[in-house]
């Protein structure tokens, strides 16, 4: 029986279905637990059997993979990997496993035909991009999964617990549960820990995705990891009123809800183009937080979607503004 997982019900189900033996005598036996049949974004996708040839087309789900201990079953990557990220052992790992590409588009969004993905004969995709959907997989019988904060319809209330939920899921389909139990339970500890400290207490914060070199700037509200990793901070979110994932916000907005702590999420590139983004903006020294020097950049991945990262995105926080 599987174990409920409330945190993600919307978006990661779990189902294990067992082989009937009527008719079945010239099959292989199916490993203990599969098939196992995911509902990931809308669809249902039924792995047979422990993924062996795994092709990653986005980083979320390294920190997932390292911590199971199932690296070495990818079999190639695609998309950027940057080193901040990653302590030396996964460094490692990522570095055994070929790159396929790291094209992106003026909008960042990989460029990777369905060709090389196939090229590559794998039982697993990870990571869904614009021109290599789940239905042209599909079609040549390639299972994918995406996070499911990255799905188009995101997660309701994200937090931590969707973190240890897809650490369960994870370990369901490369059979290694004992691995994700105590993975899970190492996470717990630390952000309870973390917690704690509560070092934004009495000050507000926002999270900002700006456009280097000018254009929009975008905002996380309550749908984003980007809310309840603020809360554990101690930080009052000002779009915590915002039932939406990322939006567009005017400068005139900024300055109204006035946060005493800016937190900037960005892809890759100088941070500091980053920062100057959103100080160099007209109007920008008004804001508290430029005023005070209280303004950081973090990698994106450091908050979004929901991951072991998340913990470590968290922590720099908390070094950021209070320790």
């Amino acid at each position: 029986m599987i174990r409920p997982i409330s945190a993600v019900a919307a978006a990661l189900m779990l189902a294990t279905t067992t082989a009937c033996g009527s008719g079945a005598a010239d099959e292989e036996p199916a490993a203990d637990g599969f098939p196992v049949t995911i509902e990931n974004c809308g669809a249902e996708v039924t792995i047979d059997a422990p993924p062996e040839r795994v092709v990653m087309l986005k980083s979320s789900a390294v920190p997932y993979l390292h911590a199971l201990g199932v690296m070495d079953q990818v079999v190639a990557r695609a998309g950027e990997y940057p080193t901040d990220y990653y302590d030396t052992e996964t460094l490692a790992e990522l570095d055994e496993i070929p790159q396929l590409t790291d094209e992106t588009d003026t909008s960042g969004h990989l460029q990777i035909s369905k060709e090389v993905v196939i090229a590559e004969e794998p039982d697993l995709v990870l990571g869904e991009v614009d021109n290599l959907s789940r239905d042209t997989l599909d079609a040549v019988g390639i299972d994918l999964l995406e996070e499911p904060a990255m799905c188009a319809q995101g997660v309701d209330d994200p937090g931590f617990d969707d973190i240890y939920s897809q650490l369960e899921a994870y370990g369901k389909v490369f059979d290694r549960q004992d691995e994700a139990a105590q993975a899970v339970a190492d996470l717990q500890r630390r952000v309870a820990e973390l917690e704690r400290e509560k070092v934004g207490t009495g000050r507000t914060a926002a999270v900002l995705y700006p456009t280097v070199g000018g254009g929009a700037t975008y905002a996380y509200g309550t749908r984003s990891m980007a809310h309840p990793q603020l809360e554990a901070a101690g930080f009052e979110d000002v779009f915590g009123d915002v039932d939406e994932r990322v939006f567009e916000v005017s400068t005139e907005e900024l300055l109204a809800r006035d946060p005493d702590v800016i937190i900037l999420l960005h892809n890759a590139g100088d941070p500091d183009k980053v920062e100057q983004a959103i100080t160099r903006m007209p109007g920008a020294e008004a804001l508290t937080a430029v005023e005070n020097g209280d303004v950081m950049t973090q990698l994106f991945n450091f908050t979004e979607p929901p991951s072991a990262l998340s913990v470590d995105g968290l922590e720099r926080i908390i070094d950021r503004f209070g320790r």
